[in-house]
């Protein structure tokens, strides 16, 4: 029995993105789903832009689900996963501008505009409850 590529990679990352979806993420699968929130969403929006790489299974998806266990929180939670669904990631990015794609990378948004952007690099070097805490603070700072 053979499995095809696409169907090994679907399996084999199901479980990182059910890292986000089962606590409270909605994923967005094609730029048309993007165009559809993330221009006009009201309030505040968190979009994880998620990935397969070490850094997000060891510092960014955990650091995203303990920042949720703040007393306040962002209005809408979306993410994208950057090399399944690319179209909606390219999507996704022309939002986060001026800053150049990385994934994994969490954007807060503030009635369509972007606020507060971690890029890769703030994700690597730094710990889940490292990237938590400044989840936390943007989260008590923006999402009044």
């Amino acid at each position: 029995m053979s499995m095809s590529f696409n169907q090994y990679m679907r399996d084999s990352i199901q479980p990182m993105r059910d890292d986000l979806t089962s606590i409270g993420f909605k994923e967005l699968l094609t730029p048309e789903e993007v165009e559809a929130v993330l221009p006009g969403s009201k309030g505040t929006t968190l979009v994880v832009v998620n990935s397969v790489c070490g850094c997000a299974a060891g510092q960014c998806r955990p650091g995203v689900a303990q920042a949720l266990q703040n007393e306040i929180l962002p209005d809408h939670l979306y993410t994208v996963f950057a090399g399944q669904e690319k179209e909606a990631t390219a999507k996704a990015r022309e939002y986060f501008a001026p800053y150049p794609p990385s994934s994994p990378s969490i954007a807060l948004m503030k009635d369509g505009k972007l606020v507060h952007f971690i890029e890769r690099h703030g994700v690597e070097d730094r710990s889940a409850a490292e990237i938590a805490a400044e989840l936390k603070d943007v989260f008590n700072r923006l999402c009044q």
